[in-house]
């Protein structure tokens, strides 16, 4: 039999019911969307945590350490000269000022305190407008950079794309707003005032010297090796035990969140397999009652001179076109619910943006799953109606 022949045969057998090859596929469907669906929304979030963060920022290390005498910026210099795997080693200072809200109302608004290089280390992204300079800072320069979101319309009034040049007042003094940073769901940032480290500390008031550490690690640094060696090297500097200092690194959480994304990918494939399972389950029961119905057609073919080879063929393709079938509306159903809870998390977490992706390997990988089902649940129908005999078979009513 020609290959055309044999698609055209199959094709006529499935579609003489249609109401039943839909129902006899759907465990199939469910099974392939809710790979698909999984899949997709985990590889649009990987994506969208990963543009929030840069691939840069990876190369990222926070240090907490505590010293009675306080830590200054030469104490920074210093660990950079011993460790000289970072770009830079910088720091920030935290305070708070009672500021005017747009609406008349006082309130007291958080203020980090920092040097220009905190902005590249820390991974923050501008907006609008520009960070402040290396002369600003030494100069206290009355000048701030604010949070994303809705922070300038509760304080100025106005759009962020309208904040820059704009001024707040600040405790007793007033200041330029020069940039407004990107909204940003996990890396922080809404809510605050970022000002020249000097202006926190003359103006603002604020002595505390610096409570955040961040390291920037040079391109091609072995993270993991470089937070031990952190970790120990501050310890000594401050005279501390290693326990007292807690050193981490933001390639630690990113591998950390692709091992978790990956568990939940294998819990939900899992979960899916037993619905493939008993979908080709459903499968086989429907080829073994199609064998039923056509014995006097397979007996027919056999008299005509279809071997048995011919009868499995046709019979295994069925079952191959309906996995098949069945996995292609579940692609479709699965990149749409993937879709639709993208917008779900949307709209339930402002500025979290899930886009789902649908990558081409995932598809192949459904496509021959959907094929190899066919193939295991199809084969044991297919061969009993190969080993039919064919007088016995022209003879059934």
């Amino acid at each position: 039999m020609r290959i055309g022949d044999l698609f055209y045969e199959t094709w006529h057998a499935l579609s003489a019911n249609k109401g039943r090859s839909l129902l006899t596929i759907l465990g199939i469907v469910i099974g392939i969307a809710a790979v698909i669906a999984m899949t997709s929304l985990i590889a649009g979030v990987q994506n969208m945590l990963m543009g929030e963060m840069g691939l840069s920022q990876a190369r990222q290390v926070s240090i907490s350490a505590y010293s009675p005498q306080g830590i200054t910026f030469d104490d920074l210099d210093k660990l950079a000269q011993g460790m000289p795997e970072y770009e830079v080693i910088t720091g920030a200072s935290y305070a708070s000022a009672e500021v005017a809200t747009a609406d008349g109302q006082k309130n007291y608004a958080s203020i980090i305190g920092a040097r220009p290089e905190y902005f590249t280390a820390n991974g923050t992204k501008l907006k609008e407008g520009r960070f402040f300079t290396e002369s600003e800072e030494q100069n206290a320069a009355r000048l701030v950079v604010m949070g994303g979101g809705e922070m300038a319309v509760q304080m100025l009034g106005v759009p962020d794309t309208e904040a820059v040049g704009k001024t707040v007042r600040l405790g007793n003094d007033d200041y330029t707003v020069i940039g407004v940073l990107e909204t940003s769901t996990f890396m922080g940032g809404g809510g605050t005032f970022y000002a020249p480290y000097t202006t926190v500390e003359t103006r603002i008031g604020y002595t505390g010297g610096i409570q955040q550490i961040v390291g920037f690690a040079r391109e091609g640094t072995d993270m993991d090796r470089l937070v031990e060696t952190t970790q120990t090297f501050v310890a000594q500097y401050f005279n501390l035990e290693p326990e007292n200092v807690y050193v981490s690194s933001l390639d630690a959480v990113i591998k950390q969140m692709e091992t978790m994304m990956t568990s939940f990918s294998r819990l939900m494939g899992s979960v899916a397999s037993i619905s493939l399972f008993v979908g080709g389950i459903g499968i086989m029961n429907m080829m073994l009652t199609n064998v039923t119905e056509r014995i006097r057609e397979i007996g027919l073919r056999k008299s005509l001179g279809a071997r048995r080879r011919d009868i499995t063929k046709q019979f295994l393709l069925e079952a191959i076109m309906l996995c098949v079938a069945g996995g292609a509306f579940g692609i479709v159903f699965g990149f749409l619910a993937a879709w639709g809870l993208g917008q779900v998390i949307g709209a339930v977490q402002a500025g979290m943006t899930v886009t789902p992706v649908l990558a081409p390997g995932v598809v192949f990988g459904a496509v021959a799953v959907c094929v190899l089902i066919g193939v295991v649940f199809g084969y044991y129908p297919a061969r009993r109606a190969a080993k039919l005999d064919p007088v016995e078979s022209l003879r059934y009513q």
